[in-house]
C-alpha cells in the first residue's frame, strides 16, 4: 500500500487518522506542523500528503505551496474543520477547503469524517495522482 504523511497539529486528530491508515494497510509517517511536514517530505518523499489547513508555525496552505514546490504530482489531501473569520462586515466564512483546491490540492475532506470516507478520499487520490 502508500506511504502516507499526516500534517496536523492536534495530537489526538494524528494518532487517529494513523491508526485508520495501518489499519488500511498503509505505511504512516506524522508531523505535527508544517514546518515539520515540509522537511520530512524533503527528506524521505512519500506517496500521499494528508495536511490540515489551521496549524501553528506554517498554515496548511503555505505547506501546500511549499510541496507542490517540491513535487508537482505529489497528492495532497487537504482538511479542515473550517473556521468563520470576522471581516467588515461581520462575520463571514471562508470556504478553506475550496481556497486548497485553488493552490493545488488534489482533494479535501471536511473534518469530523467517518474512516470510510478518509479511506475513500485517499484512495481516490492515491489514483488520480497529483495536483488536478
Amino acid at each position: 500500500m502508500a506511504r502516507i504523511l499526516v500534517i496536523d497539529d492536534d495530537w489526538a486528530v494524528r494518532k487517529t487518522i494513523e491508526a485508520i491508515l495501518q489499519n488500511a494497510g498503509h505505511g504512516v509517517a506524522i508531523a505535527a506542523d508544517g514546518e515539520d511536514g515540509t522537511e520530512q517530505f524533503r527528506q524521505a518523499p512519500c506517496d500521499l500528503v494528508l495536511c490540515d489547513i489551521f496549524m501553528p508555525r506554517k498554515s496548511g496552505i503555505a505547506t501546500l505551496r511549499a510541496l507542490r514546490e517540491m513535487s508537482g504530482s505529489i497528492p495532497i489531501v487537504m482538511m479542515s474543520g473550517g473556521a468563520p473569520r470576522q471581516g467588515r462586515q461581520g462575520t463571514e466564512f471562508i470556504d478553506y477547503l475550496e481556497l486548497a483546491l485553488m493552490y493545488g490540492a488534489t482533494a479535501t475532506i471536511a473534518k469530523p469524517f467517518k474512516a470510510t470516507e478518509l479511506i475513500a478520499v485517499i484512495e481516490q487520490a492515491l489514483r488520480a495522482g497529483g495536483a488536478p
